[in-house]
This record gives C-alpha cells, sequence and structure tokens, in this order.
C-alpha cells in the first residue's frame, strides 16, 4: 500500500513537472491552473491502473500448485467507469498441493482454499468436499473422522454441480 501511495504521488509529480517544462518552453502561453490538473489527473490514472493491474499481478505471484477456481468483479457508483470494466477485488484459489484423501473415500478431500482481497489479508481455510455429492463441510473443530475415512459431525452445504470451487477442488491432476 505504502509503494501504491508512493507511486501515485510520483505519476502527479512526474505530470506537474512535465506540463511545467512545456509551458516553460512555450515561454508561459498554457494556463497556470494546467500544472495540478495534470498532476491530478495523473494521480487518477495511476490509481485506476494499480486497481485494474491488482488480480493479474497477484495472480502471478502464487505460489505453484495454486489454481483460481472464482473471482469476484466490483462495480461502484463513486467509480462510474467500473459499470462497463469492472475490475477483479477479490478471489478464491485452490491449493492443489494440499490435496488430502483417504483411500476408502475417494470422492472426498480436503483441500486449502485461498482466499485474496485487494486491501484484505490473504486467509488459508482447509475446506471438506464431497465431489460425488456436491456438497462441502467445513473443517472445524469437533468434526472426526473414522478408520475408514467417513466425516462424522459435520455439518454439509449442499452445491451446485457446476459451482468453481467445487469443480477446481475436484478435479484430478
Amino acid at each position: 500500500m505504502l509503494f501504491e501511495l508512493i507511486g501515485t504521488i510520483a505519476a502527479g509529480a512526474a505530470a506537474a513537472l512535465l506540463v511545467w517544462a512545456l509551458n516553460r518552453t512555450l515561454k508561459g502561453r498554457l494556463p497556470k491552473w494546467l500544472i495540478p490538473v495534470a498532476a491530478g489527473a495523473a494521480m487518477i490514472a495511476a490509481t485506476v491502473s494499480s486497481e485494474y493491474s491488482w488480480y493479474d499481478r497477484s495472480v502471478a505471484t502464487m505460489p505453484q500448485g495454486m489454481v483460481v477456481a472464482q473471482t469476484v468483479e466490483e462495480t461502484a457508483f463513486y467509480r462510474p467507469w467500473t459499470y462497463a470494466w469492472p475490475f477483479t477485488s477479490r478471489y478464491v484459489a485452490v491449493d492443489r498441493q494440499s490435496t488430502r484423501t483417504h483411500p476408502d473415500q475417494p470422492d472426498q478431500r480436503i483441500v486449502d482454499l485461498v482466499f485474496y482481497g485487494r486491501w484484505t489479508r490473504t486467509a488459508k481455510v482447509p475446506m471438506l468436499f464431497d465431489c460425488a455429492e456436491n456438497k462441502r463441510a467445513d473443517v472445524v473443530d469437533g468434526i472426526t473422522f473414522s478408520d475408514e475415512g467417513a466425516v462424522m459431525d459435520a455439518q454439509w452445504f449442499p452445491l451446485d454441480a457446476d459451482d468453481p470451487v467445487l469443480r477446481t477442488a475436484c478435479e484430478v491432476t
């Protein structure tokens, strides 16, 4: 966040300096208000560019074995351009290297879901999926596993068969 603030200020300063130099070259023919307007426009452009490029930069730095399962695009009234071009503000990735299964329960698997968000902390949450029954359960205190791998005392939540997180977690690699 600090680097983005520094970059935004640098973009504004560079634009102001450029307009000032152009005005000096033209011997003062440009209006004086153009310098702060150019600085403000450059700062807004730098901020918007940073918002739109966050997702691609974030995905590029994910560890190997992570697969993006679902993205959330955002619009806001105070960012009217987002209605034409929404930007990705959050996404969920499945850590395929963390997949745990039991030989007696091949359709059930525990995977780590990693929740990424713009301006929020990354959260890693283990989740239990039943790929045959299209349901999921939170891995929390209180659930237990039998010797045969059967899950006991879990609260299951039904999912659509085409749920992107379920499909990504259940894909065999």
